[in-house]
């Protein structure tokens, strides 16, 4: 498939301090066989200045191909990526988090299996590969692994990192989904009907990872794990739709 352009959706929710930097790293990315990023930064409504910063950002950085779309209740996370995964105009898109805990400059990795086998979807994995990953919270990475082991049990997949947040679609494939988790439920929603897809073509690459704490602006919590076992209940083995 000849790729044009690749969407890269940024939700932000009070990340004024550091979306810049975040937007920096994208902005270095050279991308493979000369495609083309869109930017798509949906602010979830943020009570701090990442508004502002956004769009300091985009005046400062006028030949940026960047969209800025902004809800005004606060969603979730989900609820952002629903929103910019609708406006993606790219024929694949990715999904990047506003903070720095995952490296633009691996976007080409995930694209390899893209560009050399077709693929329909790439998970980048916080636990493969020999990539330099930050050491935090043992029972945080053993939920992610039961997360993703019980995910795979009712999608017969293979993945070793359902929760990453570098996820690369076919956009045509994700647009036509019917999502509906506005948090973190996300993950294994889009896993689980991605999954069904008949013919669907699911890689996944080792990726680095950058971890933050929750001093410094990590968000996600036990109860955030706790939907998303419902979530792999309701979506995998119920198959709602």
């Amino acid at each position: 498939m000849n790729i044009r352009k690749l969407s890269i959706i940024i939700p932000a929710y009070n990340e004024a301090p550091t979306i810049h930097l975040i937007l920096d790293k994208v902005k270095m990315v050279v991308l493979a066989e000369g495609i083309e990023k869109e930017l798509i930064i949906v602010n979830d409504a943020s009570t701090d200045d990442t508004s502002q910063a956004v769009r300091n950002y985009i005046t400062a950085n006028p030949s940026l191909n960047i969209r800025f779309l902004e809800h005004a209740t606060n969603q979730g996370k989900g609820a952002a990526l629903h929103t910019g995964i609708q406006e993606a105009t790219g024929e694949y898109l990715l999904i990047q988090d506003a903070d720095l805990e995952y490296d633009p400059m691996e976007y080409n990795d995930l694209l390899k299996p893209v560009l050399k086998a077709d693929a329909d979807v790439v998970y980048g994995s916080r636990f493969m590969g020999s990539n330099p990953h930050r050491i935090l919270f043992f029972w945080h990475t053993i939920g992610n692994k039961f997360l993703t082991f019980l995910c795979n049990m009712f999608t017969n997949l293979n993945l070793t990192d359902m929760e990453t947040c570098y996820k690369l679609f076919r956009t045509e494939l994700i647009q036509g989904l019917e999502l509906h988790e506005k948090r973190f439920g996300f993950e294994p929603e889009v896993t689980c009907k991605m999954s069904r897809i008949p013919g669907v073509r699911i890689y996944e690459v080792g990726i680095s990872y950058y971890g933050r704490t929750y001093d410094e602006g990590k968000k996600i919590g036990w109860k955030d794990g706790m939907r998303a076992i419902y979530c792999i209940v309701k979506y995998g083995v119920l198959r709602v739709k």
